[in-house]
């Protein structure tokens, strides 16, 4: 094949500047997942409120909810302003069907917080049921940082991405932990379902935080491992777990405030996660517009003066190889084979590397999708949707990811759910 010099060329400046444009919507990405981490913490707050003031006497964290309901709205805005501007960015892009849907569900879910917190404050709504609403909102959440994780293609980005996407939900799991022995502990009880759930969710966060520390970077994996668990927050989760009875009468409170340090304090750790992401890509957008530039200036440097006849130089690409033709510019067109093949192995190493980082996002993918199934047509929560596949994991001896894959392969002679 002929390829004439100046075609070249603009398709190698035009490869390095889908490639800055690739990143500019990375750090848009990794703002926006910022927002989300903000208005989940807040959701995480306002559930914890709710349950207390669900199992308080009259007048009680009345006003410790107005608190935690302005908290939201504040957290809220500025993330619906920037989902305003997602279609008109990413709209050509292959993603962005799944991506606009997860956004629909995230506004629709938000939109029902109004009603759910009319419920809530006429004590309507029992609660399990106000937690199960809360608890689907952040899930609609995750969703979608997750949604966006996954299409990233950079590889520090990327694993910056998947740890905080893992702390985040295992953020969340420790916020079902503290709502779920909060309501056991008013109760003066915990039935062997409640030590299920917290059980259930103890291991849930384990393997998220396991996750984050594959991923994360090693300033991160250092500050998780110096975050000691408070002793008086072991000793109230062992009494959850073990369901041991004669607890004081303030273990409720005791364990909420607990559990509430905890939360806080991994929220330092998220924010701290949120600005290692925005930092590399920034540092990654400056490395390759500087790369961008200097590849401008070399074939600036080797373009060929206006009496030249430019038109006379090509190469020669053959299935062995890059070969110079006899009319080729010698100079011009060894320089532009190095630059190609040099931006050809850049962009194969980076393939490589995202390879794997790849395969753990299938993974992860395959088991959201299998649960979202289970949960659309047998109608189950995300917790019991996870604690299904699970047992059938467990049942067949394989792994969560085999039994989600073979889910998926029939996922089409799934009966449809009936009607409302």
């Amino acid at each position: 094949m002929i390829a004439n010099s100046s075609t070249t060329i603009r398709f190698l400046l035009a490869s390095r500047q889908c490639e800055l444009n690739s990143l500019r919507y990375l750090l848009q990405r990794g703002e926006l997942v910022g927002k989300i981490s903000q208005l989940v913490h807040m959701l995480q707050r306002e559930r914890g409120t709710s349950n207390m003031f669900l199992c308080a006497a009259e007048g009680q964290f009345a006003d410790e909810l107005s608190l935690r309901e302005r908290d939201v709205a504040g957290a809220q805005a500025p993330l619906l302003a920037q989902l305003d501007t997602l279609e008109s960015q990413i709209a050509a892009s292959p993603q962005a069907s799944r991506l606009f849907s997860h956004v629909a569900s995230v506004i629709y879910a938000l939109s029902l917080l109004p009603a759910l917190r009319q419920q809530i404050r006429q004590r309507k709504l029992p609660l399990p049921q106000a937690m199960s609403f809360f608890n689907d909102i952040i899930r609609h959440l995750l969703s979608l940082v997750f949604e966006l994780t996954d299409t990233a293609a950079e590889p520090d980005i990327s694993r910056a991405l998947i740890a905080m996407f893992s702390f985040m939900q295992g953020k969340e799991f420790a916020g079902q932990e503290r709502a779920i022995a909060a309501a056991a502990f008013a109760a003066g009880q915990f039935s062997e379902e409640t030590r299920q759930k917290l059980l259930d969710l103890i291991e849930r966060q384990e393997r998220c935080f396991s996750t984050f520390t594959d991923f994360a970077d090693e300033q991160h994996r250092l500050r998780w491992q110096q975050m000691q668990t408070d002793s008086q927050f072991e000793r109230l989760r062992r009494i959850a777990c073990t369901g041991r009875e004669g607890f004081a009468a303030d273990s409720g409170l005791r364990w909420f405030a607990l559990a509430t340090q905890r939360i806080d304090a991994m929220k330092i750790e998220e924010d701290a996660l949120a600005q290692t992401l925005m930092a590399h890509c920034r540092a990654r957008i400056a490395a390759a517009e500087q790369a961008s530039h200097q590849q401008q200036a070399d074939i600036e440097s080797l373009m060929p003066q206006p009496e030249e006849e430019e038109s006379r130089y090509s190469v020669f690409i053959d299935n062995h190889g890059w070969l110079e033709s006899g009319s080729v510019r010698p100079q011009l067109g060894r320089s532009l084979l190095t630059l190609v093949q040099q931006q050809s192995r850049r962009l194969q190493a980076l393939d490589t590397e995202l390879a794997a980082l790849r395969e753990t996002l299938n993974e992860r993918k395959q088991i959201e999708r299998a649960k979202s199934l289970l949960m659309q047509h047998r109608q189950l929560s995300e917790e019991e949707a996870y604690k299904t596949l699970r047992s059938m994991a467990m049942n067949q001896n394989k792994k969560l990811v085999e039994i989600a894959g073979a889910m998926l392969a029939v996922a089409d002679v799934f009966p449809l759910p009936p009607k409302e």
